[in-house]
């Protein structure tokens, strides 16, 4: 029974607490719960808070950037509404200036046609006058006519007739002296141009007078070297005659070695492959063959490095380098003892010059002065070497004018242009300077010049001859009793056939007859 009731007072103690419990911890959690509900109210309401703050203060910013844009598009506006008024205003400037000015030139016009028409009336009033005049003058002129024919027995027609007949005979006749005198004039003038175009040309270039030989000398350091170049029974000699083609002439000229062979270009390889053997000091046919080689290659450099400083120092662009090839290979040719490079060169830089003086083409000028002799330089060319020229050239597109001027050089063909004139005056020039031809010394120059008078002196009638310019002209001076005017030309003539008979000699030769009248009396 204890048992039970403690039992049952356990279960009610248990329940009561239980109850108790309930009720405290709802009481709490209801406590809890709304302290919750408030702090989450409480941060609801400050986030709102928050966001209206953040939300004016992005409203605030965007307010601010909307208004500084507005205030820059306003100033933009503002400035670009001044600059249109300026240019407004300055217009209407110009506008009222313009105005100004018409009305100025309105009025100027509207003075001018009042002038023109008063003149125009003047003209009138005059022109009124002159009729008047010119009726009352062929009357008296009707009435003088008759005068006239009633006392020369002549009609007006008649009279009319003779007076044009007299001064068509006094026009031709001044007429006839003037165009005489135009003629002289004329051939006067032309005369002092050329002579100044080509005298301008000459001294404006300075290329030295060269003359080739058949011979080269080598200079050697000792004549023992002789024996070596001889070799033994002569094989070097030999090898070195038959790998070069130039003949080597050992004699007993102290430390000299010469070459000899027409042709420049093999002379200049042997004797360069003579100095490179000499350099070496090993002598023998196989380091002759290899120094030949050698040389040849360095002939080859050689040839193509002088056509381009010759196109170079004449200002020659675009040649094609077969053709540079063949002007640097004219380095090593002549053409009447003169170098046939340093020769075209001087006929381009003449002729350019000339052609420059007379506003024609330079660079043609040029050109075909540097490519009138590459005929000669031409492998197997048959025919004129101008003409060979020519047809080489033609396979490069060069111009027309170029190629006549070649081709007529020497007269193969007719000249077509003033470059082709200029071209032959340059080439005449560059080979009829003393010496030019032939390697001609002073003394062959001197006996030149002597037989030139002789030819002149064997003429009757005259007294002394003179040989001036080098002989480019001769000075004779005759009798002025036993020759006349008339035959002093014929005298001049005859001189000049015997010349161009007998005598070798470059260019041209003027011949000068002076004919000289001396009246002496005595006074006693």
């Amino acid at each position: 029974m204890g048992i039970v009731i403690n039992l049952f007072l356990i279960i009610a103690a248990s329940v009561i607490c239980f109850g108790a419990g309930f009720f405290i911890g709802r009481f709490f959690l209801e406590n809890i719960g709304t302290t919750k509900v408030l702090e989450a109210e409480e941060r609801a309401v400050q986030v709102v808070q928050e966001a209206q703050k953040e939300a004016n203060d992005y409203k605030e910013l965007k307010v601010n950037e909307v208004n500084q844009e507005w205030k820059k598009r306003k100033r933009e506006f503002d400035a670009e509404v001044t600059i249109k008024n300026n240019k407004f205003i300055q217009l209407q400037k110009q506008i009222r200036q313009k105005e100004v000015t018409l009305n100025n030139q309105t009025r100027d016009v509207r003075e001018a046609e009042k002038k023109v028409q008063d003149q125009k009336d003047e003209i009138r009033h005059q022109a009124e006058n002159v009729h008047g005049r010119a009726a009352e003058l062929e009357k008296v002129i009707i009435e003088q006519n008759a005068r006239l024919e009633s006392i020369s027995n002549l009609t007006a027609e008649d009279a009319r007739q003779m007076l044009i007949d007299n001064m068509v005979a006094k026009a031709r006749e001044e007429a006839t002296e003037t165009i005489h005198q135009i003629h002289e004039d004329a051939a006067q003038k032309a005369d002092k141009v050329a002579e100044k175009i080509m005298l301008t040309a000459i001294q404006r270039i300075s290329f030295e007078q060269a003359t080739e030989s058949a011979l080269s000398v080598v200079h050697i350091q000792s004549d023992e070297l002789k024996g070596r170049i001889i070799g033994r029974e002569g094989r070097n000699i030999k090898a070195f005659e038959n790998a070069t083609g130039v003949d080597i002439i050992v004699d007993d000229t102290p430390e000299v070695v010469i070459l000899s062979c027409f042709d420049p270009l093999r002379r200049e390889m042997a004797k360069l492959t003579l100095q490179k053997l000499l350099v070496d000091g090993v002598i023998h046919p196989v380091a002759i063959e290899k120094a030949y080689q050698d040389a040849r290659k360095e002939i080859d450099d050689v040839i193509i490095t002088s056509g381009e400083e010759a196109l170079s120092s004449l200002q020659i662009p675009d040649m094609p380098a077969e053709i540079v090839a063949l002007i640097g290979k004219m380095r090593f040719n002549t053409v009447y003892g003169q170098n046939l490079l340093q020769h075209s060169r001087e006929v381009a830089m003449l002729a350019g010059l000339m052609a420059s003086e007379l506003k024609l083409d330079v660079r043609q000028a040029k050109r075909a002065g540097l490519l009138h002799d590459i005929g000669l330089v031409l492998p197997e060319s048959e025919g004129p070497h101008a003409l060979a020229g020519v047809k080489f050239l033609s396979k490069f597109n060069e111009s027309a004018v170029v190629l006549n001027a070649i081709a007529a050089h020497h007269g193969d063909v007719q000249k077509e242009s003033a470059i082709a004139d200029l071209v032959d005056a340059a080439n005449v020039i560059s080979l009829s300077r003393p010496g030019a031809r032939g390697a001609v010394t002073a003394e062959g120059n001197v006996k030149r010049l002597e037989s030139l008078e002789e030819i002149a002196k064997g003429f009757p009638g005259v007294i002394k001859t003179y040989a001036l310019q080098a002989g480019r002209e001769i000075r004779v001076i005759v009798e002025g009793d036993n020759v006349s005017d008339s035959q002093a030309d014929v005298l001049a003539h005859d001189i000049a056939s015997k010349i161009e008979s007998e005598a070798q000699y470059p260019g041209q030769i003027k011949v000068t007859i002076v004919r000289e009248k001396r009246s002496v009396a005595f006074a006693k």
